[in-house]
């Protein structure tokens, strides 16, 4: 009796699967656009209803790359209401992420072949080699388009600062260069990256010349910047924004304090200062750094007696502003978190070829960031700075 051998072509079965798969994906996608239009039109398509706020106006077609592969997004078209989809908006926040992990892979080395089975492991899109650097290339336009975007925000009274050093090829040697950065809350309220730019060192020209650059794209309105202190930076500030006030980091300070203070006398320390910046007014933040300093040289630190003596009201110029804004620009804690982020990011590449390479790739995780709940989220109650302003609370 002869057996039938039954033969099974697993890359077919595997092809027909993942076409299902996908044809499903873009079916419920689809549904799901439908029912967002049913309920901001409030009524469905062809219905007849007192209740109608909008009337459909046919389709336009947009392709979305999904972990199951292209899929097709009927997207209705409406007159009389606003047409906005959450699907949508995830679409374009992922759109920067995928820029950003190209630019990644590539400038970390990994092999072209890589990147294409990366891509469609990820995304469910094969990007074949011969787009690859064109990729990247559409992806550096894009980005550098976004560095270089008008700031619409209107006025953007606080401004924290910060630079971060990445180490980069050049000429065969490698050495250090900075990335500017710089982030804001403007008048409403809302977090938003200002911008990235390369310092080569955080030298006064290097800081004259970002913030010229963050002024002609619309940065106005700066009542603090918030940052370590960095003597060039300062002077820059001076030259460009003579009437914006300088708020040092706090934290920061506490650490240059820290670093002529024994390892066993750091704890105790670090007490007495946050009791400084603890009070409830500058003047008696004043009087209590005094009694830290007479305290300190008791205790025979003169050196960190010195430093907070020097440096004490420098970082006491929040309190100028609303109390119920202290917490917050204080420090530049801000935009450390946001540091740390690009830092992990970035070491995987560990050395770049050439500081644009750095730049575009600390752009391309400042502007995935930007696209998150982190942009849109209303990070300080700014009708405490309006009132204060009405009532000439803020000299200069």
């Amino acid at each position: 009796m002869s057996e039938k051998i039954v033969q099974l072509n697993e890359e077919i079965i595997k092809g027909q699967l993942k076409e299902l798969v996908r044809g499903s994906v873009e079916e419920t996608l689809n549904e799901l656009l439908e029912k967002e239009a049913e309920s901001l039109t409030q009524a469905a398509r062809y219905e007849r209803s007192e209740a109608r706020q909008g009337y459909r106006s046919g389709h336009y077609d947009r392709s979305l790359t999904t972990t199951s592969g292209d899929v097709t997004l009927h997207v209705p078209r409406l007159k009389g209401v606003s047409f906005e989809t959450a699907i949508i908006e995830r679409y374009r926040r992922r759109e920067s992420s995928v820029e950003e992990a190209l630019i990644e892979m590539y400038l970390a080395g990994v092999s072209v072949r890589r990147v294409e089975d990366i891509t469609e492991a990820l995304w469910g899109s094969k990007v074949s080699p011969a787009t690859i650097s064109e990729l990247n290339k559409k992806a550096y336009v894009h980005i550098e388009d976004w560095r270089n975007r008008p700031l619409q925000g209107g006025r953007y009274p606080y401004v924290y600062v910060d630079g971060i050093y990445l180490r980069r090829n050049w000429g065969g040697e490698y050495e250090n260069v900075a990335v500017l950065v710089a982030i804001a809350v403007n008048e409403d309220g809302f977090r938003e990256v200002l911008g990235a730019a390369e310092g080569m060192k955080e030298d006064k020209a290097s800081w004259v010349s970002f913030f010229q650059w963050l002024h002609g794209r619309g940065l106005d309105g700066v009542k603090l910047i918030v940052g370590d202190k960095c003597m060039g930076m300062l002077e820059a500030v001076g030259e460009v924004f003579p009437d914006v006030k300088y708020q040092r980091c706090t934290v920061h300070f506490y650490r240059n304090v820290f670093s002529v203070v024994p390892k066993s006398k750091v704890k105790i320390v670090a007490k007495m200062l946050k009791a400084i910046h603890a009070q409830e007014s500058k003047k008696a933040s004043r009087e209590k750094a005094k009694a830290v300093v007479a305290e300190l040289r008791a205790m025979k630190l003169k050196e960190a007696a010195k430093k907070v003596e020097d440096g004490i009201e420098e970082t006491l110029t929040y309190c100028d502003f609303p109390s119920e804004h202290w917490t917050r620009i204080h420090t530049n804690n801000v935009i450390e978190q946001l540091n740390r982020e690009i830092r992990r990011r970035t070491r995987v590449v560990g050395t770049f070829p050439d500081g644009n390479s750095a730049l575009m790739l600390v752009c391309a995780r400042l502007r995935h960031v930007a696209s998150t709940q982190w942009g849109s989220k209303k990070d300080i109650n700014m009708k405490h700075l309006k009132t204060a302003l009405d009532d000439a609370f803020i000299a200069g």
